[in-house]
């Protein structure tokens, strides 16, 4: 069996889901994995939260920036229930596919990555001298806050001069532009009554509803973007009340905004905040709250990237097909690097197709492993 295939088999079968068992087990795998087999790279672990450690491998070139730095998350989502062909960490292949949780996102990437990495590291043992740094960075915390990438961020792991890609799934595609990610929770307190005299109340529930029907509207006719589309809302969650004969004193919603430019999160907060005051005004006794607890810029497409560049080439000299450059609908490692540094050469490129991503009976084609691992190869080998 090709390794880079038993590799990812092998990292299927250690449970890192977020919520659950966390990363611990596959971060001790991955650091061991690094020392067996790229035992002459700099390597080492930070802890970003309470056992759960960011993992650096460096393999030093000539120059150190522009760095090649393959960044993955090491974290998937719950295991889940209803699966059918399979189970969550089987790592079974059937079909020509391989099935377990985060097998599609991203541990056939993530695989791919170490891989490649290893293959360099024997390479630089055997002679030979790398023009820039050779850099893979295993991350925490991906699937939830993002507090991995932020702590390799602020720990100087990544400079905005540096050429970084995750593998992420992307459908045999190279992605680069992201929506933003706009998190917020709005939070409404009212007065408690009984419900056969609910005008001695204020309504929280209804209040909440009246905040979410407006904005619903309002996003419905924010401005249209030629490459990432339209802007889109989904009240997450909710809660309030207390008894169904009970005027309800509190309700809350969890809010999850996907912008496109030139929106960004300070217009859309200036939007809630003027509903809000309506709805305070027209409803006796409410009072609104708003909370933000995301905040991620949307992030454009660069197409004088010069990994873009790079990339590109390196998927035509493995495939023999020219790799499409598409959009990335969810938010990722390398787009949080994009936008707080700045830095215009970071992209996804990786296994996969990301529907399959989350979903019960996960799962990865086998050829798409040792695809991307090639390419990662050439490029590593046609620019360092």
């Amino acid at each position: 069996m090709d390794k880079v295939v038993s590799l990812t088999q092998d990292l299927v079968k250690i449970d890192s889901s977020d919520p659950g068992a966390y990363e611990f087990n596959m971060g001790d795998y991955v650091f061991k994995w690094l020392h067996k087999y790229a035992s002459n790279a700099n390597i080492e672990k930070e802890e970003v939260l309470d056992g759960r450690f960011n993992i650096r491998a460096v393999l030093k070139g000539k120059i150190a920036h522009p760095s090649i730095i393959f960044i993955c998350h090491m974290d998937t989502v719950v295991l889940g229930e209803d699966w059918r062909k399979s189970t969550p960490l089987s790592g079974e292949i059937i079909d020509d596919k391989l099935y377990g949780r985060g097998s599609c996102d991203m541990k056939a990437g993530l695989a791919g990555a170490l891989s490649a990495f290893a293959d360099i590291s024997l390479e630089v043992a055997n002679g030979r001298q790398l023009k820039h740094d050779l850099i893979f960075i295993g991350t925490v915390d991906e699937e939830d806050f993002m507090r991995g990438v932020e702590k390799a961020i602020d720990s100087n792991w990544i400079s905005d001069k540096d050429w970084v890609l995750d593998t992420e799934p992307t459908n045999g595609e190279i992605r680069m532009a992201h929506k933003g990610r706009a998190w917020f929770e709005l939070t409404v307190n009212g007065v408690t009554a009984h419900a056969s005299t609910p005008e001695q109340g204020a309504d929280a529930i209804f209040a909440i509803a009246e905040v979410i029907t407006r904005l619903k509207k309002e996003v419905s006719v924010f401005p249209h973007h030629e490459k990432l589309g339209n802007s889109s809302i989904t009240f997450g969650m909710i809660e309030g009340g207390y008894r169904p004969y009970v005027v309800p004193d509190h309700a809350k919603v969890w809010i999850d905004l996907r912008l496109v430019p030139p929106l960004q999160t300070k217009n859309v907060l200036d939007i809630i905040r003027n509903i809000t005051y309506d709805v305070e005004k027209s409803i006796n006794g409410i009072k609104c709250e708003i909370k933000i607890t995301g905040d991620r810029p949307p992030i454009e497409e660069n197409p004088n990237s010069e990994l873009l560049a790079a990339l590109k080439e390196a998927a035509l000299i493995s495939t023999g097909t020219i790799a499409k450059v598409g959009v990335f609908p969810g938010y990722t490692d390398t787009a949080v690097i994009a936008g707080t540094l700045n830095n215009l050469n970071s992209m996804s490129y990786g296994p996969g197709k990301l529907e399959l991503a989350h979903k019960p009976d996960e799962n990865v084609d086998v050829c798409d492993i040792t695809r991307c691992y090639n390419v990662l190869k050439t490029l590593i080998h046609r620019n360092l």
